[in-house]
């Protein structure tokens, strides 16, 4: 579970994020990001019902992405907001292959240090 401090909860930070935030695409995976004025990177998650219609999944894949966005806090640069979204198809993939495309996309977006 992501700390407190590393999540993103208020709808004026969301709706910041989607009208100034920068995007990028890797397969199932879509983030936009925005610099903060704080010291900790936040994050939050939509998983929509084109996902998946059971909530017992889409919740599923809610924690396996906060938990592999835990694990990149440390090399992840500070001071980023961000949204992301995913996209139908990800309900059938494998923990490593999530893993793998989000850490392509942190890549892409240049979010590690």
């Amino acid at each position: 579970m992501l700390a407190k401090e590393n999540r993103l909860t208020k709808k004026k930070d969301f709706s910041l994020i989607f009208k100034k935030g920068l995007g990028v695409k890797e397969g199932f995976l879509f983030i936009k990001t925005v610099i903060n004025k704080s010291k900790d990177s936040r994050f939050a998650f939509v998983v929509s019902q084109k996902v998946s219609k059971s909530a017992v999944i889409r919740n599923k894949i809610r924690r396996i992405l906060k938990e592999l966005i835990r694990g990149h806090l440390e090399r992840t640069k500070t001071g980023i907001d961000g949204v992301l979204i995913v996209y139908p198809g990800i309900d059938h993939r494998k923990r490593e292959d999530i893993a793998d495309k989000l850490e392509k996309l942190f890549k892409k977006a240049k979010l590690f240090k």
